[in-house]
């Protein structure tokens, strides 16, 4: 799990839920580079990272919101997405944003069952 970029807890426990922080895709190095499918597929990487330092996975995933600093990007996006959450759907909100933290082309929070 990579340090936060701020002063925040990357995953907090309230009741029988998970609250994850933000992820954006960073790994020991800073932002990994090549676009939205390299960051993003990191992103996973470190969601399920966080997760699991809480004894959750991704298939313990309620809700997820997406926030994407160009909407152009929903489609590639959408297909990671699926591909990385398999069979499982979580209910999940996209918004788009005029900027993200590090120079980040996708964010992506959740909250989990515990």
């Amino acid at each position: 799990m990579s340090n936060p970029v701020g002063p925040y807890t990357p995953i907090v426990r309230g009741g029988d839920l998970l609250f994850t922080a933000g992820q954006v895709g960073i790994n020991e190095s800073g932002l990994v580079e090549g676009g939205l499918e390299p960051e993003l597929r990191q992103v996973f990487v470190n969601l399920r990272s966080v997760l699991n330092s809480a004894g959750a996975t991704l298939t313990d995933v309620v809700k997820t919101t997406v926030f994407l600093a160009d909407m152009g990007d929903y489609a590639a996006m959408n297909a990671i997405y699926m591909e990385e959450f398999g069979d499982h759907r979580p209910a999940r909100s996209a918004v788009a944003v005029k900027e993200l933290p590090i120079g980040a082309r996708i964010e992506i929070e959740a909250i989990s069952t515990v």
